[in-house]
């Protein structure tokens, strides 16, 4: 049985009310845009019990629970499994506390104080206090941190507790997004002592308890009895396997190793529509999949080579042919319709060789040769995706040559280290969140290494700006900068598409910010 679950998002930008004061605010439209709502096979009450098994297309043998440098998918779900954060995007799209109790600013948005629940634990017992969430969100600040977060709190200012449950946060500028920041996935709340986190331990507050971690392989954890969201996780037991090759993947779930599987194999999803027992829930929620150039190096410098090798790929046939059709085409952004302040009046890229040639010439050159180095790793059907792209751009007499690069170790080797690779994003809430992580000056995953002097100074502005039309031109200036001056090819956005057992009921709505129900199956999911 198949089920594609995928409904269209609402028109509209930040409700700056709703996350100046309390909890739960933002509109689904204002956050996520497009979020699916899915139907769990078996029409059940949640009960408690079993071990969930999730077979997940990433890990790698250098992975680490250290939050700074969490890369992928299956360090998310680990990272979610075992601890708790401040906020929580949930399924519909809003704003909740996680372990804030509730939080207000100042009318300048400038200053925050976030309140935390009374009486949540750690699972050695200790008390969580606004001490630890100091230390946590410290951990990714000041000059010697390498967080991919560091960016984005750089407009902390200060940082203090206020007491056992109250912690202040001092921005340089007023951001009416800030709460929104605090759910990311590099930002759990970690015990601390004498003023630090261990960023490799493995107490937290989360729904379960880590018991085993193999990197590049499986993870063990046990269902945390004393979690402060009653009756939550369902599961007794969850596990996580990295299971990268894409046949051997679903042929766990269909065979029943597995219960849940992230990532379905697209060109072969036919297989799984026909397996009985079997849902697949396909969720649209930002994410894209792209190449970056490293704009330092020649001959991706020259902005005339990076325009023709946007204009030598063929978007549709990659939608069609490696998407399956679960998806749509990129524009060179990260911005989709589901963004707010997306600008629909921004003309869509699409395969031109000639034009490509021309640009070529304008850089000085009749042809162009360029290595692209690719792993499945990077995203399903990568390599497919990259001799597709060769195919096309031999028109424009650009030869792509595809260097197959191993799963194990490319997002540590290749990625960001190789001048020509192949890269997935998850869709950001807000579009400041996506351009401060990877697209901002000395952004850590700042992939193309690119800064664009107006782009810098934009960002800043548009944080402050209250005066929504303003703010929208500025985020329109940004999306035209990133599209015709940026160092990423984005030719696709693809749907969430994941697959499970109907042993496995679900609520609802499933939540399409991240993969897996933002990454919170294991503890919104149960047994049937």
């Amino acid at each position: 049985m198949m089920t594609r679950l995928i409904r269209p998002g609402l028109a509209g930008g930040i409700s700056r009310r709703g996350i100046l004061k309390g909890s739960a605010a933002f509109g689904a439209a204002a956050l996520m845009g497009p979020l699916g709502a899915g139907r769990a096979l078996a029409q059940s009450e949640p009960k408690q019990g079993g071990t969930l098994r999730i077979g997940i297309a990433a890990g790698n043998t250098s992975d680490t629970v250290d939050p700074a440098v969490a890369e992928h998918v299956y360090v998310h779900m680990l990272l979610h499994a075992y601890n708790a954060y401040l906020t929580v995007v949930m399924p519909d799209g809003s704003l909740e506390g996680d372990l804030a109790e509730g939080w207000e600013s100042t009318p300048d948005a400038k200053t925050w104080t976030v309140r935390l629940r009374p009486g949540v634990q750690f699972h050695d017992g200790r008390p969580v206090t606004a001490a630890d969430v100091v230390a946590s969100i410290d951990y990714h600040r000041g000059e010697e941190s390498t967080s991919a977060v560091k960016s984005v709190l750089a407009p902390v200012t200060e940082l203090k507790a206020d007491g056992d449950n109250v912690v202040v946060f001092t921005l340089e500028a007023g951001n009416a997004d800030f709460p929104v920041l605090l759910s990311d996935y590099h930002l759990p709340i970690r015990p601390a002592q004498d003023g630090k986190i261990d960023p490799l331990g493995t107490i937290g507050a989360g729904p379960f308890l880590l018991d085993h971690f193999e990197p590049g392989v499986r993870a063990s954890l046990s269902r945390n009895p004393n979690y402060f969201k009653p009756g939550l996780p369902y599961f007794d037991g969850l596990e996580l396997l990295s299971i990268v090759d894409a046949a051997a993947r679903q042929n766990a779930l269909m065979s029943g190793q597995v219960d849940v599987i992230d990532r379905v194999d697209l060109p072969t999803v036919n297989l799984l529509e026909r397996a009985p027992g079997i849902e697949i829930i396909s969720l649209n929620g930002g994410e894209h999949y792209g190449y970056p150039m490293d704009t330092r190096a020649a001959p991706f410098s020259d902005n005339n080579v990076r325009m023709a090798l946007k204009l030598a790929i063929d978007r549709q046939e990659l939608v069609d042919k490696i998407l399956n059709g679960y998806g749509s085409v990129g524009n060179d952004m990260p911005i989709n319709p589901s963004m707010p302040y997306f600008d629909a009046s921004i003309e869509q890229r699409v395969y031109d060789p000639e034009k490509a040639k021309w640009h070529l010439s304008q850089a000085g050159m009749e042809n162009l040769s360029v290595d692209l180095h690719l792993a499945n790793s990077a995203f399903e059907s990568c390599i497919d995706s990259g001799l597709l792209y060769a195919e096309k751009a031999a028109a424009a007499g650009i030869t792509v040559n595809v260097v197959r690069e191993p799963d194990d170790g490319y997002w540590s080797n290749v990625w960001m280290q190789k001048p020509f690779t192949a890269t997935y994003w998850g869709g950001r809430p807000t579009q400041d969140w996506m351009f401060s992580t990877a697209y901002v000056r000395g952004a850590e995953w700042n992939e193309t290494y690119w800064d664009n002097e107006r782009f810098n100074e934009l960002i800043v502005q548009a944080r402050v700006e209250l005066d929504q039309a303003r703010r929208q031109e500025m985020y329109s200036e940004m999306q035209r900068l990133v599209r015709d001056e940026g160092g990423i090819i984005i030719p696709m956005f693809a749907n969430y598409t994941m697959a499970l057992s109907e042993k496995v009921a679900h609520p609802e709505v499933v939540g399409a910010n991240w993969i897996l129900d933002g990454f919170r199956a294991p503890e919104r999911w149960w047994f049937a």
